[in-house]
């Protein structure tokens, strides 16, 4: 039974043990890294495995801000109509009930998912990937102690036995929503094979797009952060589009493959850029590749439209960033583009829910209902309606009786109290 000051208390401790631990915490990830090195871990995988001191300080910096949200964020009145005399009707956030939270490798994604399952009055299962095994177990070991207060512990489960994914997705009855996080062929398999609602996104297939307005030491910034900064990100480019003026340009096209290559990218063209070159990169295999790594497709377009329609058709909906001086064609990307982000002069690596504000996310959707983007602790909610009468009927309305009067008030009236409410109750 935990009310909403004891979950803020919970997720600051959560913080707090991240940096108290973290020789624990560190000494069990060298563990998994030198499994990973000895069974040759593939190259994505083992990059998102490592955690360090400052890996460990920015998600406990992030698991703070979610601290002071989660006090007031559950049973929170949205809105609240009078719909006639005595009639009171006001929508609230709930929990959405129990969550299985699937990862590959990333332990990082542990502690994280554990305090926005907390401040959302969610309970929660996790399942880990092997190759993170005694990272998982030392942070879940963190989670538990920072419950154990409130003797709370039950709320998050790792399930650390050999159950298959597919056995666990068929456990509808009891959990509510499914969080895939991995590789898209994980995340593909959980869609195909779940009867459970599954909220995340199979692929990362972000694009930068390079007007003939852009400006040369932005999109030279923009696309080396882009793409360097952290290659395994679902958030980094894979396809880099160039207007075709910009192309013609030999000094700026020039400037932008010698910076790609002196960050040792493989550089793979779209047929328009293969056509232009005579001695030119090898060709893209497909437009709708994530390579997870320092590889990227370089494409030229005719026009802001050809981008536009170039993106919504071979992208994955995540990010996708426009680089112009020209504010009316970066509006026009803007509003044209159908992707749960879109950026004007700013690498796609933004998109994460520490730099949102969110203090952290389960993970990006790319679904256009409920959550869209980082899923911070707002996209672990649903809403109910409670309606508050005096033993009215609708029979009481209609011509010559009562009327409706669709009244807006203030939402700072209490619904009810919510002090002694249940951790899943919704």
């Amino acid at each position: 039974m935990l009310n909403g000051e004891e979950r803020s208390d919970i997720v600051r401790s959560l913080a707090d043990n991240l940096i108290s631990r973290a020789d624990f915490i560190l000494e069990a990830n060298r563990a998994d890294l030198s499994l990973a090195k000895r069974t040759k871990l593939a190259g994505p995988l083992s990059s998102r495995l490592a955690l360090t001191p400052a890996k460990l300080k920015s998600l406990s910096d992030g698991i703070k801000q979610i601290s002071e949200t989660c006090k007031s964020i559950v049973y929170r009145p949205l809105r609240h109509t009078r719909l006639a005399s005595g009639l009171d009707l006001t929508q609230i956030t709930v929990p959405i009930g129990v969550l299985m939270v699937i990862f590959e490798s990333r332990p990082d994604c542990l502690p994280q998912v554990a305090a926005l399952s907390i401040a959302s009055a969610n309970g929660i299962l996790l399942k880990g990937g092997k190759e993170a095994k005694f990272s998982n177990e030392a942070l879940m070991d963190v989670v538990k102690d920072s419950l154990s207060a409130y003797k709370a512990e039950e709320a998050v489960n790792l399930v650390s036995t050999r159950e298959e994914v597919s056995d666990l997705l068929q456990l509808e009855e009891y959990i509510d929503l499914v969080i895939p996080r991995g590789s898209s062929e994980l995340v593909s398999s959980i869609q195909k094979q779940s009867n459970i609602p599954v909220l995340g996104h199979a692929e990362g297939i972000c694009h930068v797009y390079l007007d003939a307005e852009a400006d040369m030491a932005k999109a030279i910034k923009i696309i080396r952060d882009s793409k360097c900064d952290y290659p395994a990100a679902c958030n980094s480019m894979e396809t880099l589009l160039i207007h075709q003026d910009l192309a013609d340009n030999q000094s700026f096209f020039k400037d932008i493959i010698d910076m790609l290559r002196s960050e040792n990218v493989k550089i793979n063209a779209g047929p328009s850029l293969s056509r232009r070159l005579t001695f030119g990169p090898p060709p893209a295999k497909s437009f709708k590749l994530e390579y997870s790594g320092l590889e990227c497709t370089v494409e030229v377009v005719n026009s802001l439209k050809d981008a536009i329609l170039h993106i919504n058709r071979y992208g994955s909906g995540h990010t996708d960033a426009i680089v112009t001086e020209n504010k009316q064609v970066a509006n026009e990307f803007l509003r044209s583009v159908c992707s749960a982000c879109v950026f004007h002069n700013a690498s796609t690596r933004f998109a994460d829910g520490f730099r949102f504000g969110l203090g952290a996310e389960v993970g990006i959707s790319t679904a256009r209902i409920h959550a869209r983007g980082p899923v911070g602790i707002e996209g672990l909610l649903t809403t109910k309606w409670v309606l508050k009468g005096q033993g009215q009927a609708v029979t009481d309305f209609g011509p010559g009786k009562e009327a409706f009067t669709h009244e807006t008030l203030s939402l700072s009236t209490e619904v009810f109290d919510t002090t002694n409410t249940p951790i899943n109750c919704n």
